[in-house]
């Protein structure tokens, strides 16, 4: 059993929904706890934002975030967050921190990656 955990492959999608830093930092450190828990394992790791939360990655309201973001973007987490969320918010893509994946709809993306075997977590 301890060999198939070994071998195991980790897909898990955090869902960010809500204009809130506490639900951020939950989601950061979702994140951040589970990269350690599987060191040297394989993984794919996203973080989707929408809704009101797409505002939260914008450069001037994530500053205190920003270097746990950037560890995590590093250790190849992606941030998608959703178009139609920034389109409705009136928020630029070109304000967003650097390395986000813009999203057609983050509903959908949530969808596929639940589809692909995506561990649903919801911070």
């Amino acid at each position: 059993m301890k060999e198939e955990y070994n071998k195991m492959f980790y897909h898990a999608v955090l869902h960010v929904d809500l204009d809130d830093a506490k639900t951020l930092m939950l989601a950061l450190s979702n994140a951040g706890n589970l990269l350690r828990a599987i060191q040297g394992r394989h993984y794919d790791l996203v973080i989707l934002f929408n809704g009101p939360a797409v505002s939260l990655l914008q450069s001037e309201h994530c500053a205190p975030y920003r270097e746990e973001i950037r560890q995590l973007q590093q250790a190849r987490v992606s941030f998608k967050v959703c178009r139609n969320a920034l389109n409705h918010f009136n928020i630029n893509p070109d304000r967003l921190i650097e390395g986000c994946e813009i999203v057609p709809a983050g509903i959908v993306a949530l969808i596929e990656l639940q589809k692909d075997g995506y561990a649903y977590i919801k911070p």
